[in-house]
């Protein structure tokens, strides 16, 4: 029988972001803090910073260009066309998770496939969009008033002061927003549904849509991912159309970064679940990351402190270390070829 209380479940969730997710953002401390510093407490304090989504629709309003290389990824068009694949069987897939039925108000599904937009924290959500903005970026409820916020009501982005940027930037960061600099959180973001190891899934519900048919990805790799359909790069504020490529020093850092990642979620996977294709596939991304770190490890001492010991904190160190590290020609050999980006 099907459990009917998991559609109340992910409804009342989805009004916040569940408490573990906020912990991975950080978000905790900085609410804590917050709420304290204003005399807030309890029950309504927790309702009024809670977390939820806005939906694509609302960043499109000053990332207009980022919006239409969005529109026509997969993470877009999949919306409506995810349900008919046929390389795979929703309908089998669904029947294994055993929750809800449509796919779109399935809290397993919906963890990683689609975007669940409300315009308050009393809106009951709506499934308008795939994966989206938010999916990398973080939910937008607390810090996008501050994102948005250049000095004052009347203060163009042209008019901020390099201090207030400074301070908005940082701000809105400790508020939940991941910057596309903060490349550790973006290609964690990415691997929480990318290899399937989202700590929100069930363990037993991950094994049964795995053995009906769901993919794992072993194969991901976040430059091979990130720099094709998806790549979305307007820096230039005199240029906004100008959809800018990485340089070889950043593909390398992107390259690594995403191995060190994937190294450490790949390795503490591994053993979740006794399902062979799961197990496989972050073997194949363990091997993977492994020559990746094993070429920088000359030039990267934490490399080989990461190999010995896949934590998060040492896989953090390690991509602050090569900020300003050109590793290009450690990697160069290791790289996707651009004809094969997705």
């Amino acid at each position: 029988m099907r459990d009917k209380r998991k559609k109340s479940a992910r409804t009342q969730g989805v009004m916040g972001l569940r408490e573990n997710t906020m912990r991975r953002l950080g978000l905790i401390p900085f609410i804590a803090t917050f709420l304290v510093s204003v005399g807030m407490s309890g029950q309504a304090s927790a309702q009024a910073f809670d977390l939820f989504y806005q939906g694509p629709k609302v960043c499109q309003e000053c990332h207009e260009e980022e919006y239409k290389v969005w529109e026509k990824t997969q993470h877009a068009t999949g919306f409506r066309t995810i349900h008919r694949r046929k390389d795979v069987s929703a309908k089998d897939i669904i029947e294994a998770e055993g929750g809800e039925p449509n796919i779109r108000q399935n809290e397993t599904c919906m963890l990683c496939h689609f975007t669940p937009s409300q315009t308050s924290i009393d809106d009951t959500p709506k499934i308008a969009a795939g994966p989206s903005c938010e999916t990398c970026h973080g939910a937008s409820s607390i810090w996008m008033a501050i994102h948005d916020d250049y000095g004052g009501k009347d203060v163009t982005k042209e008019q901020e002061t390099p201090e207030h940027k400074r301070n908005r930037i940082l701000s809105s960061s400790d508020s939940g927003m991941i910057w596309p600099s903060q490349l550790f959180d973006i290609a964690e973001n990415c691997m929480f549904c990318h290899g399937m190891t989202n700590e929100e899934y069930d363990a037993r519900t991950l094994k049964n849509m795995i053995e009906a048919g769901h993919p794992v990805r072993g194969e991901f790799e976040l430059v091979l991912y990130s720099q094709g359909t998806v790549r979305h790069r307007f820096y230039d504020p005199a240029d906004p159309k100008n959809n800018l490529e990485m340089t070889p020093a950043e593909l390398a850092r992107m390259f690594v970064t995403g191995h060190a990642v994937a190294f450490v979620k790949a390795s503490a996977a591994q053993d979740r679940i006794p399902t062979k294709k799961y197990v496989d596939a972050q073997k194949q991304r363990i091997a993977a990351a492994t020559k990746t770190l094993e070429a920088i490890k000359g030039k990267v001492p934490l490399a080989a402190d990461l190999l010995a010991n896949p934590r998060a904190g040492i896989a953090r160190k390690l991509v602050t270390s090569i900020k300003d590290i050109d590793l290009s020609a450690e990697v160069k050999d290791l790289l996707p070829d651009p004809k094969n980006y997705k």
